[in-house]
């Protein structure tokens, strides 16, 4: 009776050693399944991270580009109405030269015909003194 215990007990032991191993080995391939998907998931995400990261990254530059477009299109816009600021000066003061010139022209012309026409006066004033005379 003792040894048939000890026998049943053996028998236990064995399977229950043998179940543990079972278990074992289901825990192992459960665990490295579990393993597989984490890593699967990791990778994942880690891709879809670069993926938001280059998306950012690349809207970041988008902006940039767009905000230094506009400083340039401002700053060309300043120099345009500059340049638009100087050449109308530049016209003003040309205008003015040109109307004192031909004010001064003008002056010059008027001065030369008073006095052609005192000149032509004398001469008439003094050729009808002369025509009195010999009348």
């Amino acid at each position: 009776h003792e040894r048939e215990h000890d026998r049943e007990i053996s028998e236990l032991a064995a399977k229950h050693a043998e179940e543990m191993e079972k278990l074992r080995a289901e825990l192992k391939e459960e665990q490295r399944h579990l393993l597989d998907e984490l890593q699967q998931q990791m990778t994942a995400t880690h891709r879809a991270e670069q993926e938001q990261a280059q998306l950012q990254s690349q809207t970041l530059h988008s902006l940039e580009l767009e905000a230094l477009r506009l400083t340039l299109n401002n700053m060309h816009t300043s120099q345009l109405e500059l340049t638009q600021s100087n050449l109308r000066k530049e016209k003003e003061t040309a205008l003015m030269e040109l109307r004192e010139m031909l004010n001064d022209k003008r002056a010059q012309e008027v001065a030369i015909l008073q006095s052609r026409h005192q000149l032509e006066w004398e001469r008439i004033k003094e050729q009808c003194l002369k025509e009195k005379e010999d009348l």
